[in-house]
């Protein structure tokens, strides 16, 4: 991808996000030792991005037959992460959902709602399974490791009642692929040169995953959101610049250097 295009996808990712990633965490995230844990936890990433995207669709979207073929097309990797069962074989080809989505009947923004979402699950699915090829080709054997309080730090905020809930939920969204765009960039160049490919690669896809989730947002809200928005991006810079105890793809200041 070339200089051009990068700077031209990442300027509204600067513009929307409140802060930059602290260089404290760049110097830790860019140490060899650290790679395989980034790894791991990018991949759970990647899959949890998925998951989200799959939950809103199931609650607010589809009808029931799609409700269950989405939990099907999401079986083989859930089986792998959370059972220790497949290997990187078995999740071959296993990005594309095998049957229709139907859309609710009685709900005004099912279809959009379900194009965006579906089309970013395929891709996030897709880069789970080029994370783990990563992992596994470098001879990195998965193992689950915990979360960053970021996700969560985020959705303590989220209003409770609807349409409300649903607005914030797509906002967080919008912030979570924002930061995953931004960190990819920020740390590609220390990357070896093969990785460094590869996430400058995602930069596109999470770009476009950040609008489609604030399109979204807007859309529903039928109104102007721009208060929630800035709201969000407060909590989210404070969640990045907060010191951490742990280094995660979306951690925060490290605290223990």
């Amino acid at each position: 991808m070339k200089q051009d295009t990068i700077n031209e996808l990442l300027t509204p990712i600067h513009q929307f996000l409140r802060c930059p990633t602290p260089l404290a965490w760049l110097e830790e995230a860019r140490k060899p030792d650290n790679l395989r844990l980034l790894l791991l936890d990018h991949l759970m990433c990647e899959l949890k991005a998925g998951q989200s995207a799959m939950y809103l669709i199931r609650k607010y979207a589809v009808d029931q037959d799609s409700q269950h073929s989405l939990l099907e097309w999401f079986k083989p990797y859930e089986d792998f992460v959370y059972r220790g069962v497949g290997s990187l074989e078995t999740l071959k080809d296993k990005s594309q959902i095998s049957k229709r989505i139907f859309a609710k009947s009685d709900s005004p923004y099912s279809q959009e709602l379900i194009d965006k979402m579906v089309l970013l699950i395929k891709e996030e699915l897709h880069h789970f399974y080029q994370v783990l090829e990563i992992l596994t080709n470098r001879g990195m054997t998965y193992e689950s490791i915990p979360a960053s309080r970021y996700a969560k730090g985020m959705l303590s905020h989220m209003r409770t009642y609807e349409p409300e809930a649903l607005i914030d939920k797509l906002i967080i969204g919008a912030y979570i692929e924002a930061r995953s765009c931004e960190r990819f960039a920020s740390l590609a160049p220390y990357l070896d040169e093969d990785l460094a490919r590869f996430y400058i690669s995602l930069l596109r896809s999470e770009a476009r995953h950040y609008q489609d989730y604030l399109t979204l947002a807007e859309h529903i809200a039928g109104t102007n959101i721009n208060d929630r928005i800035a709201y969000f991006g407060r909590v989210e810079a404070d969640l990045i610049q907060a010191n951490d105890g742990e280094l995660r793809f979306h951690s925060g200041t490290p605290n223990w250097v």
